[in-house]
C-alpha cells in the first residue's frame, strides 16, 4: 500500500509547485465514483496543508488497475505526472527537450 500524500511530497521534493490536480478511482467507473483533488495556483499555505490533508489516504498502487492520476505544474515550467505499466504507477517529473539543431532558427546571411 502506498499513501497518496507522501508520494506527492517525495515527487515534488520541495520543488517551487505552482499547481496540482489529483484524482483517485478507476478510470472505466462512473464519475461519480472519482475523487478529485485540486491545489490552484495562488494558494495559501492553509490551502497546501488542506490539499496534502485530502490526500493522506492509502491506495494498492502495484498490480492491478491504475487508481491514481494527476499532474503536478512547477512554477519553473516542468511538470510531473502519473505514469503506469502492467498496474504498476508512479510519478513521473517532465520538462519540455531543447530544441535541435534543425528546428532552430537560422539567422539569414547578410
Amino acid at each position: 500500500m502506498t499513501n497518496a500524500k507522501t508520494e506527492f511530497l517525495e515527487e515534488t521534493k520541495g520543488d517551487d509547485v505552482l499547481c496540482a490536480k489529483v484524482s483517485y478511482g478507476r478510470s472505466y467507473w462512473d464519475d461519480d465514483e472519482r475523487h478529485c483533488y485540486i491545489l490552484r495556483s495562488g494558494y495559501t499555505q492553509i490551502e497546501f496543508d488542506q490539499f496534502l490533508q485530502s490526500l493522506d489516504f492509502e491506495y494498492d498502487s502495484g498490480y492491478g488497475g491504475q487508481k491514481l492520476y494527476g499532474n503536478i505544474w512547477y512554477n519553473d515550467g516542468t511538470w510531473s505526472d502519473r505514469g503506469e505499466y502492467d498496474g504498476s504507477e508512479w510519478w513521473e517529473h517532465q520538462s519540455c527537450p531543447p530544441i535541435p539543431k534543425e528546428c532552430a532558427h537560422q539567422k539569414a546571411e547578410a
